[in-house]
C-alpha cells in the first residue's frame, strides 16, 4: 500500500490548508458557533468552490474523488482547522446514499450538493437504537401509490439547514433486523415533519425530527425495498474514516499548541518544555499521534476492501482514536492549565471536538466489542 498522496490529493490538502488558515480563526468560527444557523454559508459556498465537496464524491457520481484517501485528506484538514459546518453530513452521509442509490432524478440533487446549493442530513438515529445501525423502528407502510412514515430520530446533525432529509424506515421485519429497511429522500419542508433544533457542545447544530403521517411518493424511495441496510453500513464506515482523519488533524492542532506553550511559558528562567517530566508527557502524545496517524491510514485503505476486512478495520481505528484522543485533549489541557478552558484560547474548541468524536457513530466500547465479533466471525 502506498502511503504517499497522489499530486492531486497533496495539491488539495495545500489548497484547503492555506484558505483555512487565512479564513478561519478563532474568533471567527466562535462567531459561527454563536450565529443562528451555527454554520456559515459564505465559507460553505467558498470551500465548495475550492472542489471540497466534489473531493468527497467518484467520477461517477459527478466528482473527482470520493476514495478512502480523498475523504480523510479533506477531513483531516477540517479537523485542523476546527470547521463546524456540516460536509460529513451533507456530503458524506446523506448526499452519499443519495449518489449510491438514488434514481437519474434523485442523483440530480448531487451536482448541487457538489454546488454548494444544496444541504442534506440524514435522519437514521433514534432514541433507543444507541449505535445499532438495524435498530430502526420508523416505519413506512404503504397506501396506494404513497408511502406514509411514522417515527422519531434523535440527534440529526443539519437537520434545520437541510433542503431535504435522508429517512430511514422500516417497511417489514423487527428492529434489529438488517432486512426490511428502506431509504426515502424527503424535503424538509414536507407536511408532518416537525424539526426541533439545538446547538451542539462542539459546534454545529442537530435536531429531533418526529415524523407524523409523513406522506412522500413512493418514487421517493432510495433503492429497493427493504434492501437499505448494506448501503447505510458502508456510508457510516466512510463517515467513521472521515470522523478519525477529522480527530487526528485536531489532534494534531491540540499537540502543537501545548508544543508551542510549553517552549514560551517560562519558569525559574527557562521554558517549561525543558523540564523532563513536561517533556516526557509531550513525548507521549507524540506516539499516541503516529499510532493514530496509522490507524486513520489503514481504514482509509480498506474503505473499498470486503466488508469483513472495511468494518474490522474502521472498528480498530476508531477504537483507537477514540483512547488516543482523549489522552491528547486530556493532557493537552493540563500541560496548558487555566488558559486552556477559556473559550478565546483555539485549545478549548479543539479539545471538546476531539471528545466528542468518540461518541459519535460508536464508541471505543461499542467498537472494540464489534472489532471481536467481526472477528470470530
Amino acid at each position: 500500500m502506498n502511503f504517499d498522496l497522489t499530486e492531486e490529493r497533496q495539491m488539495l490538502q495545500d489548497t484547503l490548508r492555506r484558505f483555512l488558515r487565512e479564513k478561519y480563526d478563532t474568533a471567527t468560527r466562535n462567531k459561527i458557533i454563536d450565529s443562528p444557523s451555527g454554520m456559515s454559508e459564505e465559507i460553505w459556498t467558498e470551500l465548495a468552490e475550492l472542489g471540497v465537496i466534489g473531493a468527497l464524491f467518484t467520477e461517477e457520481q459527478g466528482g473527482f474523488g470520493g476514495k478512502g484517501f480523498d475523504i480523510a485528506v479533506v477531513f483531516e484538514e477540517l479537523g485542523r482547522a476546527g470547521v463546524v459546518e456540516p460536509f460529513l453530513d451533507t456530503a458524506v452521509l446523506a448526499g452519499g446514499l443519495v449518489a449510491d442509490l438514488g434514481n437519474d432524478e434523485q442523483k440530480a440533487l448531487v451536482e448541487e450538493i457538489i454546488g454548494g446549493a444544496c444541504q442534506m442530513a440524514f435522519a437514521h438515529g433514534e432514541p433507543t437504537s444507541r449505535y445499532d445501525l438495524n435498530r430502526v423502528q420508523t416505519s413506512a407502510k404503504v397506501d396506494g401509490d404513497d408511502i406514509v412514515i411514522n417515527g422519531h430520530k434523535a440527534v440529526v446533525v443539519n437537520a434545520e439547514a437541510a433542503d431535504h432529509l435522508v429517512i430511514s424506515a422500516r417497511e417489514s421485519g423487527a428492529p434489529g433486523d438488517d432486512a426490511g429497511i428502506s431509504l426515502f429522500l424527503v424535503p424538509a419542508d414536507t407536511k408532518g415533519v416537525t424539526i426541533q433544533g439545538y446547538a451542539l457542545l462542539a459546534g454545529g447544530r442537530a435536531a429531533e425530527v418526529m415524523l407524523d403521517d409523513v406522506r412522500v411518493p413512493s418514487s421517493a424511495r432510495l433503492g429497493n425495498a427493504g434492501e437499505a441496510f448494506p448501503a447505510i453500513e458502508k456510508r457510516i464506515a466512510a463517515a467513521n474514516v472521515a470522523q478519525v482523519a477529522e480527530t487526528l488533524g485536531a489532534m494534531e492542532t491540540a499537540t502543537k499548541l501545548t508544543k508551542d506553550y510549553l517552549m514560551t511559558r517560562k519558569q525559574f528562567g527557562r521554558p517549561i518544555g525543558t523540564f523532563q517530566a513536561l517533556a516526557f508527557r509531550m513525548s507521549d502524545l507524540l506516539i499516541e499521534m503516529e499510532q493514530a496517524r496509522s490507524a486513520v491510514i489503514n481504514a482509509a485503505g480498506h474503505l473499498e476492501a470486503d466488508r469483513k476486512a472495511r468494518e474490522s478495520n474502521v472498528s480498530a481505528a476508531k477504537n483507537l482514536m477514540g483512547r488516543a484522543g482523549r489522552l491528547v485533549a486530556e493532557d493537552s489541557i493540563q500541560l496548558h492549565g487555566g488558559i486552556a478552558m477559556t473559550k478565546e484560547y483555539e485549545l478549548a474548541h479543539i479539545a471538546k471536538r476531539i471528545v466528542m468524536a468518540d461518541h459519535r457513530f460508536g464508541d471505543t466500547d461499542h467498537h472494540l466489542e464489534r472489532f471481536i465479533a467481526l472477528a470470530a466471525a
